[in-house]
């Protein structure tokens, strides 16, 4: 039976969380709240565990998302397990403090036979709508290749 997209990877969050202690501790409170193919975006609440010394958002927790949301946007592709980290970049513009509410939103730039490669935006909600960036990124992975990590399948849109 096909899924929609935003099943889809909202059950291989449920599935990879169970397995990632970091991604439990970082993510636990993520809201995925939407899912096309390609293309990902969720919502985190930042709180005192995502913080540093100096109260601001920690350089470790952007790059968590930024590892994380790469992930979710192959997951868009039909991928059920989204592959080996090759090479992460994070690049930190400005900051967030404990209470503030991110966007994370992805884009699968390209999903390959073996190799994907990602583009992540970290952002400040502010009054309801995406405000200044925090955080960008890109995240490069290998995709596992046989054809059993690619169920379940998404219905076409």
């Amino acid at each position: 039976m096909d899924i929609s997209t935003l099943e889809h990877v909202r059950g291989v969050w449920e599935r990879a969380k169970n397995d990632s202690a970091i991604y439990r501790l970082v993510l636990s409170n993520v809201e995925i709240i939407s899912a096309s193919r390609g293309h990902f975006q969720a919502r985190l609440k930042l709180t005192a565990d995502h913080v540093n010394s100096r109260g601001t958002i920690h350089g470790a927790v952007s790059a968590a998302i930024i590892d994380w949301a790469g992930g979710m946007s192959i997951a868009t592709h039909g991928y059920e397990k989204t592959g080996a980290s090759v090479d992460i970049h994070v690049t930190y513009l400005s900051t967030a403090t404990a209470g503030e509410t991110l966007d994370i939103s992805a884009v699968a730039d390209r999903v390959g036979k073996t190799m994907a490669f990602t583009t992540i935006k970290i952002s400040k909600v502010v009054d309801g709508e995406i405000g200044p960036l925090v955080s960008k990124g890109s995240h490069t992975k290998f995709l596992p290749v046989s054809k059993e990590h690619q169920k379940p399948r998404i219905e076409a849109a």
